[in-house]
């Protein structure tokens, strides 16, 4: 018997020798006087065992059959090192057993596994409210984590999340945390939600340069190709002090590195292609799972203006650059005019000048708004060189054309023309 049945084995047994009222006794357990009597006539009838709920001893009906125990043992070996509340759902969708967090907590804490992460008090840091509307403010982050383990590479995972709603509106895997890939994740979630106010970012080099000393050729701070391209949609960039002022994105990362590795892993993905096109289903599944609404139901986003096209926006503008191979200058009939390359047409001794050019993120080649066909070049870089020469010059030899060559002395790489370097260095030679 428990203290507390003890205890009402004593009061009634005052009662029943008279030296206790029902009402007092009643008081004095603090029960009322009819459960009193009906504890009083099962305390007549079976002395002190009566007390004792009938229960007591017993298993329970709806306990868990012990063979469903030892499959939730051996599913959590197969599963890896999971938390309990993810552990369960994976034993919901994929095995179909239905059980709570804490009857499997109870069930993993008896066969002595323990939780994966350590639980500590945290510091206490007083969270700023999410915003009201949707659409207000868009938190941008990278997170390089080993998402394939080891069966592929170290991916970084860029994405965006909603401030009110907690709603990931755009991911995406890539080799490295670049401006690429970001405006890749602005054109999707503004293909699919609008423009955002603003978005909350921190001090990656995509988003600011990398030498904010710099200045631009009008005497303005320089933009990076993110911040280019969202200074022309409208978009404010804030950037936040600490890690902690971004906490949304930062636990999101939490989630994902907990859930999203496991789920990889379970549709045997192995590669960046492969875990973009997995990635696309998963964040359906958690944004109606994590997502909450919004406290404002009127959405802040804006349409895209008319006059707008993201495919110009959204682009990463390169300046000219000079042919890396030898020049073959052409003939000028100004002397002063710029030398151009005949091989790129470039002003291949101003390389870096003039104006920027966009090039798309598909990293085609276009002709206005039609995109070129582009051939792969051979292995071999003196394959295409031989031929190239056997169609300007059909009339050498094969022994002629092959590689190395090396030019005859009248060959107009060997000219000594007026003012050149090689008229210098022979002028010297010779006066010395």
């Amino acid at each position: 018997m428990t203290a507390r049945e003890q205890r009402r084995a004593r009061v009634l047994t005052r009662v029943l020798v008279g030296r206790l009222t029902m009402a007092e006794g009643g008081v004095e357990l603090g029960l009322s006087e009819r459960q009193l009597w009906r504890l009083r006539a099962a305390f007549i009838d079976a002395g002190p065992a009566g007390l004792v709920h009938g229960n007591r001893g017993r298993a329970s009906p709806q306990r868990i059959h012990p063979d469903r125990r030892i499959r939730i043992i051996e599913l959590r070996e197969r599963y890896g090192a999971r938390n309990d509340t993810h552990f369960g759902e994976l034993l919901a969708e994929r095995e179909g057993i239905m059980v709570s967090r804490e009857s499997l907590r109870a069930i993993l804490r008896g066969a002595g596994i323990a939780s994966p992460r350590r639980r500590r008090p945290p510091r206490y840091r007083s969270r700023r409210p999410r915003m009201g509307a949707a659409g207000t403010l868009l938190q941008l982050d990278g997170s390089r984590h080993r998402w394939l383990e080891k069966r592929g590479p170290e991916l970084v995972l860029v994405g965006a999340i909603d401030d009110a709603t907690g709603w990931v509106t755009a991911a995406l895997f890539r080799d490295q945390e670049d401006a690429a890939g970001y405006l890749e994740i602005l054109r999707t979630t503004i293909d699919d939600h609008g423009l955002p106010g603003a978005i909350y970012r921190d001090g990656h080099s995509a988003f600011a340069p990398s030498n904010p000393s710099r200045t631009g050729r009008d005497g303005a701070d320089p933009l990076s190709q993110v911040g280019r391209a969202l200074a022309e949609l409208g978009i404010d960039s804030i950037l936040a002090g600490s890690p902690q002022a971004k906490g949304r994105v930062e636990r999101m990362w939490g989630t994902f590195q907990d859930r999203l590795v496991v789920e990889l892993r379970l549709a045997g993905v192995s590669d960046r292609v492969a875990a973009n096109a997995f990635l696309a289903g998963y964040l359906a599944r958690h944004n109606a799972r994590f997502s909450v609404p919004a406290l404002d139901p009127v959405a802040a986003r804006r349409p895209l203006p008319d006059d707008i096209r993201l495919d110009r926006v959204l682009v990463l503008e390169v300046p000219p650059q000079g042919c890396q191979g030898p020049h073959h200058l052409a003939r000028r009939s100004d002397p002063a005019a710029a030398p151009r390359c005949n091989r790129c047409g470039e002003l291949c001794r101003q390389a870096g000048r003039g104006p920027r050019r966009p090039r798309r993120l598909d990293r085609g080649l276009y002709d206005g708004e039609r995109r070129l066909a582009v051939l792969s070049a051979p292995p071999d870089p003196g394959q295409l060189r031989t031929q190239k020469r056997q169609r300007v010059q059909p009339s050498l030899s094969p022994a002629a054309a092959t590689i190395p060559w090396t030019p005859p002395r009248d060959h107009p790489w060997k000219r000594v023309t007026p003012g050149s370097k090689l008229e210098k260095r022979l002028t010297e030679s010779l006066g010395s």
